[in-house]
């Protein structure tokens, strides 16, 4: 499963790997911090997970699209 951030400094997207729920990382761009959600922080985000076993996006808000 992959997820893909937006930073919230320069709007730049990363596309990152599971792994990255829940921690904070540098924009690649930028070099700001900021933090990607948990999963189970993101109710919708957990339902398409389980369901498309794909790709999911998450923005700065936390809102989820997929």
């Amino acid at each position: 499963m992959q997820i893909i951030a937006q930073c919230p400094s320069c709007g730049s997207t990363w596309l990152l790997g599971s792994s990255a729920a829940d921690r904070r990382i540098n924009c690649r761009k930028c070099g700001k911090l900021f933090k990607v959600p948990k999963l189970d922080e993101v109710p919708k985000a957990t339902n398409v997970i389980k369901q498309a076993k794909g790709t999911i996006y998450v923005d700065e808000t936390g809102k989820t699209y997929g």
